[in-house]
């Protein structure tokens, strides 16, 4: 670096940048900042380095219901969600071991507990309909409730329906008719009723109509019960008990310690449908063997 004759031990340079001499100052720390280190500020300018502070300072908005506010603004965990379910789709079309391997069935309860929750990434492969329906379902309701209880809070409710839609299967199945207890069940169906019940219950906490719903899950809950569509309506009751009760959580926890109490609502909300689970092994203990191979 070649020395500046001009220059003087007393001019002020630029901490960034030393060989740099500067006579403007941050509004804010009042250091010498050159031009390259300069933002503009809403009286002069600042540098780089306080810009960076004040933005880790800035309060994360907070949606209606307590939710941290998406800097981007996009419903990524509605996006993600519905990309997983098309990808597993393709898998469960181009291997049928997929669908074989991760659906839920009662007797899988012990052994492999986890397809309660992957059941809700599974979709019929014959049958298009099945994962246009709930996707579409899941991309007109997700994205406005994503926007309300922020993306953690609506993943915890998406999965608290899911699980509580495998729940009500076991607990509404016999285990001593085979085509209940063996006989798996796939789909997302659970999931998107319980958003459909959350759906309902915040627009009523913020006073808006909410006949279309009721009328949307009443016709959705009578397609489950004609003869030939083989649904499982255990699921979408499930789900939507499970949905309802998290939306209240949600919805009307008090704003005074809100998160609090939300997410103590939902762990208990997960911990009575865990004790459902283990009522139901604890009554018939012979029909859930530990091991599948």
């Amino acid at each position: 670096m070649s020395s500046d004759p001009a220059r003087t031990a007393a001019d002020p340079v630029c901490p960034r940048h030393p060989d740099r001499v500067s006579y403007v100052r941050c509004q804010r720390c009042e250091r010498p900042v050159c031009p390259e280190c300069q933002r503009p500020a809403a009286v002069g300018v600042q540098c780089v380095d306080c810009v960076k502070e004040g933005g880790r300072q800035v309060r994360t908005g907070r949606t209606v219901f307590g939710g941290a506010v998406a800097r981007d603004g996009r419903p990524l965990v509605t996006q993600v969600i519905i990309a997983v379910c098309v990808v597993v789709y393709l898998l469960q079309r181009a291997d049928s071991g997929v669908t074989r391997d991760f659906l839920y069935a009662p007797v899988t309860t012990v052994a492999e507990p986890w397809r309660m929750i992957t059941v809700a990434f599974l979709h019929s492969p014959g049958q298009l309909f099945h994962i246009i329906f709930n996707m579409l379902a899941l991309w007109l309701t997700g994205p406005y409730l994503e926007s309300l209880f922020g993306r953690v809070r609506f993943l915890a409710l998406y999965f608290l329906s899911a699980f509580g839609g495998s729940v009500a299967l076991l607990l509404l199945a016999n285990p001593n008719d085979a085509s209940e207890w063996v006989g798996g069940a796939v789909g997302a169906s659970g999931a998107v009723f319980g958003l459909f019940a959350a759906l309902f219950v915040v627009n009523r906490k913020l006073g808006l109509e909410t006949a279309g719903i009721a009328v949307m899950i009443g016709i959705n809950a009578v397609i489950g019960f004609i003869p030939g569509y083989n649904i499982a309506w255990e699921g979408h009751l499930g789900g939507l008990v499970t949905g309802l009760l998290a939306g209240l959580v949600l919805a009307y926890a008090p704003r005074e310690r809100r998160t609090l109490y939300q997410v103590t609502g939902l762990v208990a909300i997960l911990v009575v449908l865990l004790a459902l689970v283990a009522v139901k092994v604890a009554m018939y203990p012979d029909y859930f063997p530990t091991s599948l191979g």
